[in-house]
């Protein structure tokens, strides 16, 4: 019997989210690992741990426990997730595969040497909050809240953005 598990998941039937935390830090690294084996991408091994630990929380009531842990529901949880994540991505790619392309004008050609193909560059972190932020208008602490990063981190990362993509559009009006 696991003696840890079993006094956290006390305070999970008592509605503490310590012992939620409790249990995600003593058995993150072996879920993700788990999840790391199903899936290509890492952030899908993350996302399939992040659901299984909220189904955690929201079927409390129901989770069988296995020598007093939540162990082995969290395992097949996250095996069920990664696949489904899995599955969702593979789906995703063969439609992208069989759709056709839309045909390519010359402005078109032209614009992705250009500006968009330098926004392309870009991490796609530095992507998201110039789209959210200088595209579609958004203020700091709106983007911050829509991609769940604190405001100042979008600053910085809007401030390292526009470094970027003003150095490479200066280097285009040079030419």
């Amino acid at each position: 019997m696991n003696e840890e598990d079993s006094a956290d998941w006390a305070l999970v039937l008592a509605d503490d989210t310590r012992g939620l935390t409790r249990l995600f830090d003593r058995h993150e690294r072996r879920l993700l690992g788990h999840a790391g084996r199903i899936v290509a991408v890492r952030d899908d091994a993350k996302d399939a741990v992040a659901i299984a630990l909220f189904e955690l929380w929201r079927r409390r009531r129901a989770v069988h426990l296995v020598n007093g842990s939540p162990l082995a529901w969290l395992l097949t949880t996250v095996t069920n997730s990664a696949l489904n994540l899995e599955r969702s991505r593979r789906r995703y790619r063969d439609l992208l595969r069989h759709a056709p392309m839309p045909e390519r004008t010359e402005q078109s050609r032209l614009d992705e040497t250009g500006v968009l193909a330098a926004l392309k560059r870009l991490p796609t972190r530095e992507q998201h909050v110039i789209v959210l932020s200088v595209f579609e208008g958004y203020s700091e602490r709106e983007t911050a809240e829509a991609l769940g990063i604190p405001a100042g981190t979008v600053k910085s990362r809007l401030a390292s953005a526009k470094a970027r993509l003003r150095g490479e559009l200066e280097g285009l009006i040079a030419t």
